[in-house]
C-alpha cells in the first residue's frame, strides 16, 4: 500500500474533517469567498457558516459593499462564524497573495477557496472589445487560475485547536477549491462570446488542476449554474453586463421555463450555496475535476440550445 493511500485513509479517518460530525460538516473550516456581496456568493456564505464554518472573508472588488450587513445577516444565525469584509482585486497576483498572508496570520489555516466573482459582459460580439474581453477573462478565469496557484500551499499547512469559537484542529492536508462559472463553460451560444469564452476558460483551469494537485489533499470543482434567480428583472437589467454574474431570470418568459427546464423554474442563489456546500465537505471526498451543472435539467433537456 503506497504513502499516498495511507495519507488519505488517514485523512477519511480524521474525526475533524468528516461530513457526520454533530456540530457541522465544515466545522473549524477557514474559507474565502469571492463575490461575497453578490447573491450567489451571499448564499454560499451562509451555507458555509451554516455547517460550522469558524470564519469566512467575505472578498469583494465592487465599491461600497455592503461587508457589515453581510456579517450582520449571517451572525443572526450562526453568530460563532467570524466573517470579514475584505475588499480584494481578485485578478491580481499580489491581492491574492496578500489575502493568503493575512489569513495564515490570523488562523494558520485554509481550508475552502470559492471563487464567484464572474463577470457576464455584454450579450453582441460588436460590443465586446479587446478591454472588455480581458475583463471577463480575469474575472472569470483568472481568479481561479491565482486560486489554483497559490492556495493549494496554504491549505497544506496543519495547525492545532485554536483558541476561537468553532476552534477545531487540523491534523491533515486538506483543502477544497470551488469556482462557480456557467452552464456557458461547456456550450456555446450562452449570452455573449465573450462570456462563453471565459467560462469555458474557467472550466479549462478545474481541468488542469486535477494533475497539478495531485499529492496536495486539495480538490478542484467547478459549479456551472443555469438560469438563476438574482433578484434582478429585465427591465432594470444593464445589457453591458460589466456589473452582473448571470443573465436576468426572466430572460425567457414563465412559459418557455416550464417548457425547456426539466424542473419548470429558475434556480435560486441557495441552491448554488449547497452545491458548494457539498463541495467543500467531505461528503465529495473523491470527487475533483467535476462540473457540477445546477440548470434544473435545462442542459439535459436541450442539448444544442442552452436557455440561458
Amino acid at each position: 500500500m503506497s504513502a499516498n493511500t495511507h495519507h488519505d485513509e488517514a485523512k477519511l479517518e480524521s474525526e475533524h474533517f468528516s461530513p457526520y460530525r454533530p456540530d457541522g460538516k465544515l466545522y473549524g473550516f477557514v474559507c474565502v469567498v469571492t463575490g461575497a456581496t453578490q447573491p450567489i456568493g451571499t448564499a454560499i456564505t451562509m451555507e458555509l457558516a451554516a455547517h460550522g464554518a469558524a470564519c469566512i472573508y467575505a472578498c469583494s472588488d465592487m465599491p461600497n459593499s455592503d461587508y457589515k450587513g453581510l456579517a450582520a445577516a449571517v451572525n443572526e444565525t450562526h453568530p460563532n462564524t467570524k466573517v470579514i469584509g475584505y475588499p480584494y482585486h481578485i485578478a491580481t497576483e499580489e491581492d491574492t497573495l496578500q489575502l493568503i498572508d493575512d489569513v495564515l496570520n490570523a488562523w494558520g489555516r485554509l481550508d475552502v477557496w470559492v471563487t464567484s466573482s464572474g463577470l457576464l459582459g455584454p450579450p453582441s460580439l460588436a460590443a465586446t472589445t479587446p478591454a472588455v474581453l480581458r475583463d471577463l477573462f480575469s474575472h472569470n478565469a483568472m481568479a481561479p487560475f491565482f486560486a489554483l496557484k497559490y492556495a493549494p500551499p496554504a491549505m497544506a499547512k496543519t495547525t492545532p485547536k485554536g483558541n476561537y469559537p468553532n476552534a477545531a484542529p487540523k491534523d491533515v492536508p486538506y483543502g477544497s477549491i470551488i469556482v462557480v462559472s456557467s452552464v456557458a463553460s461547456s456550450y456555446g451560444g450562452c449570452w455573449g462570446p465573450g462570456f462563453t469564452m471565459s467560462s469555458h476558460a474557467a472550466l479549462g483551469v478545474v481541468r488542469a488542476g486535477v494533475a497539478a494537485l495531485k499529492g496536495t489533499g486539495v480538490r478542484i470543482n467547478c459549479i456551472s449554474p443555469g438560469q438563476i434567480d438574482m433578484g434582478i428583472d429585465l427591465k432594470s437589467f444593464d445589457m453591458r453586463g460589466m456589473t452582473s454574474q448571470l443573465p436576468p431570470h426572466d430572460l425567457q418568459a414563465p412559459e418557455m421555463q416550464k417548457l425547456n427546464i426539466g424542473l419548470e423554474r429558475a434556480g435560486m442563489p441557495q441552491e448554488i450555496g449547497r452545491a458548494a456546500g457539498f463541495l467543500a465537505s467531505g461528503f465529495s471526498s473523491y470527487i475533483t475535476g467535476a462540473n457540477l451543472v445546477v440548470d434544473g435539467g435545462a442542459t439535459t433537456m436541450n442539448p444544442l440550445t442552452v436557455p440561458v
